[in-house]
Formats: structure tokens, C-alpha cells, sequence
């Protein structure tokens, strides 16, 4: 039954949802494995892996939308919510450099009160330093043009003019609007989710794609949201890289209302290496050894991954869900070159540092 499908996969052939499905209910993880090891020596011949050294900034953890799967925010009433100030991210930006960091994934809370300009200014002042800001996530443009009476797309014009150089996936979840309705009903919904990266995408924006999975999505909803990101690349090419990684449950509203087991190693690396074998326009798949610790992120170097993420020298919403993983960057270059690999610093164009 698995024959045809794993033969059409190894001699570089694109699958169908339905056959996604049936590898994901039937190929068992060695299966998986050599496909997806086999499109990523096929994309990347060279035995490389690629890392960046930047530094997760959350500018505020304020927030509006109450994600049940999120335990880094703060309610807007809440007296020990913060927002940083211009000095505060001087003092972190400056601190990334000397590491020899070379961009800022720059996100925070949908704050209520914040006007655009506010963002313009932060990009601005971010931008005198000049790191490379990779920056906001279509739930947060989104949420910009609502409170501006803008449009998405002029949103994005006015915080590129301002600095804006890529955007992270971030907040895209599960783009199955069933999912997001229990998940965070006042985020933008899939399809404007997909809007917001395509219109980036039209004004030369790269950016990158996420999946946060093993929550309350079926494998039908995980494909619907693999089939939108494909969809998009065939008409843009604009995604650098996907970045699956499995939903942290601790310390979450959605964890203390429904039973959810945290997703395992192995559960991990088949949704990896299913993701490899169907994303077949992507030519990078990153690692998330911030979830999964470093000897599943080494492991995962066989099924499918060509980028080991980022240092992070700061990171906090996992962290907020009780997973502490650290590592430093001679951390993971032994780590990329215990595994066989050569390390390589790169940008987030995936060009060399």
C-alpha cells in the first residue's frame, strides 16, 4: 500500500493529502525517515547545518487575545504586565551583538492601547543599532489595523519604511478555523492569517512559517494548515523556512481544561518528517530544540531538518510553560558536528553570517 507513495516520494515526486494521510496513519518512523532525509539531501546536498544566533525580544506581554494555549501573557488589568522601554531593548539588543547575534525576533502581546506610531518608533530606534528585525506576525498586523483603521498591507508598508526587514510565522497555530476558535477566537482567522503573508510577500518581504501541533487539531486540520502553507509558497515562494513544534501544555488555560499529554520524541519527529515530505516547495525545515531538547533537535537532522534554529539567547513564552532547554552557540556546533554535519552561522535568508 505504502510502496507507490514512498517510491514516487524517493524519486522526488509531490504527494497528495490523501496520501499525506495515509503515510501519517500507516509509514512507520524508519519510513518516514528515509523520505524525508532523502528531500533533504536532495535540497541540500552539502552535509551543512545552519543555525542563527539572535535573541527572542517579547516587547510587552500585555495581551487582549487570552490564548488557552499560551502562559507567558498578561490581561490588560493585570498590574504586572509590562512594556519595555527604548533602554530596556538598547540593553538587549547591544548584549545580542556583542554574542554576535545578528537579528531580533521582535513579538509581543496584542496590546489594546498602543497606536502604530508607537511600533513605527520602536522599529526606528531598533533599527539605529543596526540589527536585522525580524519582526511581529500576522495575528499582531492584524491586530495594528484594527486599531489604525489601516489595512493589513499598509500596516506592513509603514513598519518596513520603518524598519520592518522579515516577519516570523508566529501565531498561526493550526490554521484550521476550528481550531482557532477554541484555541483563540479573538486571533485573526486562517485565512486572514494566509493574507497577511502573501500581501508581505508581494511587497518583497520574506518571512518564515510555523506549526504548533498536539493539542486539540486532528491530522486532517494539521494538513489542511501544511496544504494552506504549500498553496501560498507555490504562488509566492516568499517562506524561507517551516518551524513544527508541539504545543508546551504547562501552566495553560487549555491544559487545565482538557487532559493533553505533552507530545513525545517520537510523535515529534514523524509530524517532522511528515512536514519535509509534503512541504516539498520549502527548502528549509528547522529543528525546535527549544521544545524538545538537543538530542531530539540532533536526531531530527535525520528526519528532515537542515537548520538547527537559533541560540536563543533570550526566549520567554516556552519557558513560561516550564521547558527550559538553553544552548549555547559552541553548544550547537558540537552538537551539528557530533551528528556529522558541518555548523554554519547564517541570516535569516538562510545567506552565511
Amino acid at each position: 500500500m505504502l510502496r507507490p507513495i514512498i517510491d514516487q516520494v524517493l524519486a522526488g515526486g509531490r504527494i497528495n493529502g490523501r496520501q499525506f494521510l495515509l503515510l501519517a496513519d500507516k509509514a512507520d518512523l524508519h519510513q518516514l525517515g528515509i523520505m524525508a532525509n532523502a528531500i533533504r539531501k536532495r535540497l541540500h546536498p552539502e552535509p551543512v547545518v545552519t543555525y542563527v544566533i539572535d535573541r527572542n525580544i517579547n516587547y510587552t506581554d500585555i495581551c487582549v487575545s487570552a490564548c488557552k494555549f499560551c502562559a507567558f501573557f498578561k490581561a490588560p488589568e493585570d498590574n504586572s504586565g509590562v512594556v519595555l522601554s527604548n533602554e530596556e531593548l538598547g540593553k538587549k539588543i547591544r548584549e545580542t551583538l556583542e554574542l554576535g547575534g545578528t537579528q531580533i525576533l521582535l513579538q509581543g502581546g496584542l496590546h489594546p492601547d498602543k497606536p502604530l506610531a508607537y511600533y513605527e518608533d520602536m522599529l526606528r530606534f531598533m533599527k539605529t543599532t543596526g540589527i536585522h528585525v525580524h519582526g511581529f506576525s500576522p495575528p499582531e498586523i492584524c491586530h495594528f489595523a484594527e486599531l489604525s483603521g489601516l489595512s493589513t498591507r499598509e500596516v506592513l508598508q509603514r513598519l518596513m519604511a520603518a524598519g520592518l526587514d522579515s516577519m516570523p510565522g508566529g501565531g498561526a497555530e493550526i490554521l484550521s478555523d476550528r481550531v482557532r476558535q477554541m484555541l483563540a477566537p479573538r486571533k485573526c482567522s486562517a485565512d486572514r492569517w494566509i493574507e497577511v503573508m502573501e500581501e508581505a510577500h508581494g511587497l518583497g518581504m520574506r518571512t518564515t512559517a510555523t506549526m504548533m501541533f498536539g493539542h486539540v487539531e486532528t491530522m486532517e486540520e494539521r494538513l489542511e494548515h501544511l496544504q494552506r502553507l504549500r498553496d501560498l509558497q507555490d504562488r509566492t515562494g516568499g517562506f524561507t523556512a517551516f518551524i513544527p513544534w508541539p504545543f508546551q501544555p504547562d501552566n495553560t488555560a487549555l491544559a487545565a481544561a482538557v487532559p493533553i499529554d505533552k507530545t513525545s520524541g517520537y510523535s515529534y519527529l514523524r509530524m517532522l518528517a511528515l512536514s519535509r515530505i509534503f512541504l516539498d516547495n520549502f527548502d528549509n525545515i528547522q529543528a525546535s530544540w527549544v521544545t524538545q531538547g538537543p538530542k531530539i533537535a540532533q536526531v531530527s537532522l535525520f528526519f528532515g531538518a537542515n537548520d538547527f534554529g537559533s541560540t536563543m539567547i533570550e526566549e520567554n513564552v516556552v519557558a513560561a510553560a516550564g521547558v527550559h532547554f538553553r544552548l549555547s552557540e559552541e553548544e550547537i556546533r558540537r552538537l551539528v558536528t557530533d551528528a556529522g554535519f558541518t555548523p554554519r552561522q547564517r541570516l535569516m535568508d538562510y545567506t552565511p553570517a
